[in-house]
């Protein structure tokens, strides 16, 4: 098929948009769909799941010396400290049915039963199904950069993130399109140290150390002063935003460079990854109090980096995960940032190991569809630093390959050609769903470099960013996310700036992402009737 029928063909598509696309995502009232933020006597609660079992993290408004316990049907699961204080408690539930809803309680004590001993009303949450289950649908949400501490930095004339009650109400519209799973990728918390300034002797975000303190790089993360900072600064951030509003759907976070505690950067003060030991372990901490790893997959090696360490569920992974879905899809998260290497030529984003698990599920798989989700995006840039791409930005604002990017690698693009080449050679559709940059965007990808992908070209699409006030490339780059220079794409959409979120309906044939985009000058209100700017439909055999 010629380029010509490409644009032909995504054309057609933009036309989908109409009556009968809407008819099926129209909304229930919202008061129907949301399920309230506040849980009682439960701060928070985020829940994953397979076909077989549940991870579910939550948090109390008050600590407990003795374990609560989660009660489904006959079996009581008690909870595993994972704070020092009895606030933070993990559940792991196995032995479960395949595609079944269940009805969870959470209760103060083993014994207890009924309202008196529930410290949360009871909540429904169903296992995914078999993965040799035949599935003809499955919805789900996607969306990035959630995170951002309400009112910083201070005095400032435009606030660095959306305010929780707007995020919230962006969550609201998005769940009341009734997805069976949430994908958050990357940057759930901002709170950034070195790279914010402090290594210039310089303080971080205005106002941030007033409310939360200041981590002690010398001190254990927990056990101390810095538990409590850690819990100041990242509890608004994602307990105040999330509280129980997904008690009922699987979410699965991956992290990104800022859920490290830094933002991706690379001078002759600091260099921001792989990150350093202390950095490391906040972010390992975070993850542990506040959301759910990844429940081991059967296509996915129990060895690869990040999996079964002692101190998180059995065959847990913190940063390579599986969404499975039946025979319909096997979608594939990767964190592209704890084992980041500088090897010159030879470096790499993820280890080798976990890059060999990718491409042998793109192969491989009896999934109809394997989706990608990395948390460094596919396509564009904005001249950061820790990119796929060597482009950065020139004297006159324009990006450029022409100067070097600062200790930028050149085995980062070799692995990201290997990568999208295993993909483009698989026998379905190669669609990457990515986030970190602030914006929305859609591209075809043909070619990068000397791989050529026009047989079976990859789809990559931005899929909106949550939380963003002022945090856009523009902003802070100087540039709006562009195709980077190594790659021949196609933008269906170019880089928008505006908050947003992706609805991806997986079906049989086809895989349909449908983008949402708003901005605070359009009104509050005008969330509430949110409707898709842009539908795209891409079939299972590809675009080639």
């Amino acid at each position: 098929m010629s380029r010509g029928d490409h644009a032909s063909r995504l054309n057609r598509r933009e036309l989908l948009a109409g009556a009968a696309a809407m008819a099926a995502l129209r909304a229930a009232p919202l008061a129907a769909a949301a399920p309230s933020v506040a849980g009682g006597d439960v701060g928070h609660l985020l829940a994953t799941a397979s076909h077989d079992r549940l991870l579910i993290k939550a948090s109390l408004r008050e600590p407990r010396a003795q374990a609560p316990v989660l009660r489904i049907g006959r079996r009581a699961f008690a909870g595993v400290r994972t704070d020092s204080a009895g606030s933070f408690w993990r559940f792991d539930v196995t032995g479960l049915a395949a595609d079944t809803e269940y009805e969870l309680g959470l209760h103060g004590e083993r014994g207890g039963r009924g309202r008196a001993g529930a410290l949360l009303d009871p909540w429904p949450l169903r296992t995914f199904p078999r993965p040799d289950a035949e599935v003809e649908r499955v919805r789900l949400l996607v969306y990035t950069c959630a995170g951002g501490y309400e009112g910083l930095p201070e005095g400032a004339p435009t606030p660095g993130f959306l305010s929780l009650a707007t995020r919230q109400r962006l969550l609201r519209r998005a769940l009341s399109f009734e997805p069976r799973a949430v994908i958050a990728n990357g940057d759930h918390v901002y709170w950034d140290q070195t790279t914010a300034g402090r290594g210039k002797g310089i303080r971080s975000v205005a106002g941030a150390v007033e409310r939360a303190g200041e981590f002690t790089t010398d001190q254990p993360v927990f056990g101390g002063e810095n538990e409590r900072v850690l819990q100041r600064a990242v509890g608004p951030q994602i307990a105040d935003l999330y509280g129980t509003m997904l008690r009922s759907l699987p979410v699965f976070f991956l992290q990104d460079d800022h859920d490290y505690f830094e933002g991706d950067a690379a001078d002759d003060f600091v260099v921001s990854f792989p990150p350093e030991p202390f950095m490391l372990e906040l972010g390992r901490a975070a993850q542990h109090l506040y959301y759910p790893e990844f429940l081991p997959d059967a296509g996915r090696p129990l060895g690869l980096a990040g999996t079964g360490a002692p101190d998180r569920a059995p065959g847990a992974s913190e940063t390579f995960g599986t969404l499975r879905c039946g025979k319909l899809l096997e979608l594939l998260l990767w964190d592209c940032r704890r084992y980041l290497t500088l090897k010159n030529e030879v470096a790499t984003f993820v280890p080798m190991e976990a890059e060999h698990w990718i491409a042998r599920r793109a192969a491989e798989s009896d999934a109809r569809f394997v989706v990608h989700v990395p948390s460094v995006p596919i396509g564009w840039t904005a001249g950061k630093w820790g990119e796929w791409y060597p482009d950065v930005l020139d004297d006159e604002g324009r990006l450029t390959t022409g100067r070097a990017k600062y200790l930028w690698q050149p085995g980062w693009l070799k692995q990201h050609d290997r990568i999208l080449a295993a993909a483009s050679a698989a026998p379905r559709l190669p669609l990457f769903l990515c986030g970190d940059m602030h914006s929305i965007a859609e591209g075809v990808v043909s070619k990068s470099g000397e791989h050529d992908f026009s047989a079976n070209p990859v789809v990559a699409a931005l899929t909106g960013p949550l939380g963003t006030g002022t945090g856009w490339p523009s902003r802070a780059r100087g540039t709006v996310a562009q195709v980077a220079h190594a790659l021949v794409m196609r933008e269906e959409q170019s880089c928008l700036e505006e908050n947003g979120f992706s609805i991806v309906d997986v079906e049989p044939e086809q895989v349909t992402v449908r983008y949402f985009r708003w901005l605070p000058e359009r009104g509050e209100e005008a969330i509430d009737t949110l409707e898709p700017f842009r539908v795209s439909r891409f079939p299972r055999a590809g675009l080639g």
